[in-house]
């Protein structure tokens, strides 16, 4: 972590706002900076418009708005662009949007005829707003990146879930095995294998013909061995813990899962308490529901130390490639 020292001689150009998205975690940013939140008032009129008030200079300033896209997904995009349009007419001098969650990140491409690329059309959005870079954690697809006009540093959730599962398990490690939920996820799975020194298998999902059950194939020898399942975000689960049965069915012994993003929509906290999965760790980079907080078998890990180095970084323009983390 960079000494708050080095941040000293700046730090009266460099100012954190956030949304109302997740307050939490932008306080708990700033308390690892040893820095204040910045004073503004986001709200709505009656008639649900969103307002917006800052309630202090940021001409000249290096300004980072922190918000992520989460469900209310709509709404909280709109604060996103109207915070920083109305940072950028108020003279700051370079505005970063800090993105946790990235919504929209789903739809990146074409998969059928007249189908929208929304991911595209929200970095667009952003910056026309005005932001000047994006600092984002786990982009569901690495392409979207490239969507982008302006610099895009991109942070990756892999190192702190290593560090989670090291210090929990320590050299059994070794014989444990990591599991990619689908092929397209094969890449971070095996990136996060590298780093905790476990094996790799993947789990190959099939319909044979149209209107019949998905067939789950494992692919590598899980008979026996602690898993743990891999992946970016968790929406409904659905895919999550129907790959978690299929581990169990092939052997496996016990099985653990995690990902970056909590989205938890729909039925997802009953499926993964009707699951085999022994824990679910996901970082806050989305705010728990009640029923999430509820439920026994999930963990949240903070992402705050790695978000507040990250923006120090780029505060001071330092290098990424020798984060802690």
């Amino acid at each position: 972590m960079i000494s708050h020292t080095d941040l000293i001689s700046h730090s009266k150009d460099l100012k954190v706002f956030a949304g109302n998205s997740n307050p939490e975690l932008a306080k708990a940013i700033c308390s690892q900076m040893g820095i204040k939140l910045g004073e503004a008032e986001i709200g709505a009129f009656s008639d649900g418009e969103i307002s917006v008030s800052m309630y202090e200079t940021v001409r000249g300033s290096d300004v980072f708005v922190i918000q992520s896209t989460c469900m209310p997904v709509n709404r909280n995009l709109m604060e996103l662009l109207i915070i920083i349009d109305a940072l950028r007419r108020a003279s700051a001098n370079r505005i970063t949007a800090v993105i946790p969650y990235f919504g929209y990140a789903r739809q990146d491409r074409k998969t059928k005829a007249r189908d929208p690329i929304t991911a595209k059309l929200v970095c667009n959005m952003i910056a026309t707003a005005g932001a000047d870079r994006i600092l984002a954690m786990d982009l569901h697809a690495a392409q979207i990146q490239g969507f982008f006009d302006i610099p895009v540093d991109h942070l990756l959730g892999g190192g702190i879930f290593a560090r989670y599962y090291a210090q929990k398990f320590g050299s059994e490690c070794d014989n444990m095995m990591v599991v990619s939920p689908d092929v397209g996820s094969v890449g971070r799975a095996r990136a996060f294998a590298q780093k905790i020194h476990a094996g790799l298998a993947i789990v190959d999902k099939r319909r044979p013909k149209a209107n019949e059950s998905v067939v789950m194939n494992v692919i590598g020898d899980v008979k026996g061995y602690d898993c743990i399942l891999v992946d970016d975000l968790i929406d409904t689960a659905g895919s999550l813990c129907n790959a978690a049965l299929a581990l169990v069915r092939n052997g496996a012994h016990n099985v653990y899962a995690c990902a970056s993003h909590g989205v938890l929509s729909g039925r997802a906290i009953e499926h993964i308490t009707e699951s085999p999965i022994q824990e679910l760790a996901l970082l806050n980079t989305i705010p728990p529901s009640d029923a999430a907080k509820g439920c026994k078998k999930l963990r949240y890990l903070d992402a705050a130390p790695l978000f507040a180095e990250a923006i120090e970084r780029v505060f001071q323009n330092l290098p990424f490639s020798s984060m802690s983390v």
